[in-house]
């Protein structure tokens, strides 16, 4: 995690390109609950392809939001997604932590296709996975400097203090850990499936050793319609939302539906396929789906076909809510969109 500015508990903030998601998560002895929680809309064309294009359309929607929820809490954990974040299970020399920081920014120039100066570089030691003896396995993270000044200033300007910049990915992970605990001697794969990326996390013995975003989802199945059709991009994602919300549409869209589910599996397998490449594990042992648009009638079944043991993930498995504020109905159709910033609101800031 980037560290920006002060501590205090923090509210998490997740900007999609879909919608943006706020949640207020409170974390004691006792466990951890969801206190306050709201979604919206992104603002149209502000947030394209990962890119945030009209920073202060998303800022006046973060503020309405924040007004909507209550909260009093100011400081904000904001994740990084897509081509802005690069993370890097690396192998150097074992030494000791003071050096490997020193070491560091020269083993990145290997991994990053950035220039040094254009990035932030983070790192975390994988002490419970790899290499041992005289290797050690490090998880190398580098944030886009552009990305991270426009995200700030996006958070910033909505009125809330940018206090950390987490990673998508990692945060994801931490609901999921929040919920389900740990799996000794397992690979789990995390998928959460998103209007323009799809996070793809592997822990292993409770550490991220893998983390890709896939540039497919929700909007795949909106262009597929668009081509294969020949209508607007607007009324393919009207047609899709019809189908998916079983209402009356052409039978050419449900079949359209159907053959993209092969192009998310192909792709999602694509990054598993690499990660069991460069790891020494034979295969994932179980899977975890989330995210908006893993609601997509037959996705789950498609993806079950392909990727052994998997399930979705119930971000509430474990982690209570207010019952004052939220009722189960409620609780049921935010739990695929609420994982990310459920997991960015449960840091604080010096977490690892």
């Amino acid at each position: 995690m980037m560290k920006l500015f002060s501590n205090k508990k923090l509210l998490g903030l997740d900007i999609g390109s879909s919608t943006i998601k706020v949640a207020e998560m409170e974390v004691t002895r006792k466990g951890v609950s969801l206190s306050s929680f709201g979604i919206a809309p992104t603002p149209p064309q502000s947030n394209v392809n990962g890119e945030i294009v009209n920073p202060q359309a998303i800022s006046d929607c973060i503020a309405s939001l924040v007004r909507e929820v209550g909260t009093k809490r100011k400081n904000a954990n904001t994740g990084l997604w897509g081509t802005s974040v690069i993370v890097k299970r690396i192998t150097v020399p074992r030494m000791e932590p003071s050096l490997l920081e020193a070491q560091i920014p020269w083993e990145a120039e290997n991994y990053i296709p950035y220039a040094l100066n254009e990035v932030n570089i983070d790192y975390k030691i994988l002490d419970n996975v790899g290499s041992g003896g005289e290797s050690m396995d490090v998880l190398l993270i580098a944030g886009v400097q552009d990305m991270i000044f426009k995200c700030a200033e996006v958070v910033q300007v909505s009125g809330l203090n940018p206090t950390v910049l987490d990673v998508e990915g990692f945060a994801l992970a931490n609901c999921f850990e929040s919920n389900y605990g740990f799996f000794p001697g397992q690979s789990i794969g995390l998928i959460n499936i998103g209007a323009n990326f799809t996070n793809f996390v592997v822990i292993e013995n409770a550490d991220v050793v893998f983390c890709r975003d896939v540039p497919v989802g929700g909007a795949t199945y909106t262009n597929e319609i668009h081509k294969n059709l020949g209508m607007s991009l607007e009324e393919a994602e009207s047609l899709k939302m019809s189908f998916s919300q079983q209402m009356e549409a052409p039978e050419e869209v449900g079949n359209i539906i159907q053959n993209t589910h092969d192009i998310i599996s192909d792709e999602i397998s694509g990054s598993v396929e690499f990660y069991l490449n460069t790891s020494s594990v034979q295969q994932i042992d179980q899977y975890f789906v989330t995210g908006g648009c893993s609601r997509t009638p037959g996705l789950l079944e498609h993806l079950s076909k392909h990727f052994n043991n998997c399930q979705r993930m119930n971000p509430f498995m474990n982690i209570g809510f207010n019952a004052k504020r939220f009722d189960q109905s409620y609780i049921e159709q935010i739990q695929d969109f609420a994982p990310i910033s459920m997991g960015l609101g449960m840091r604080k800031v010096g977490d690892s």
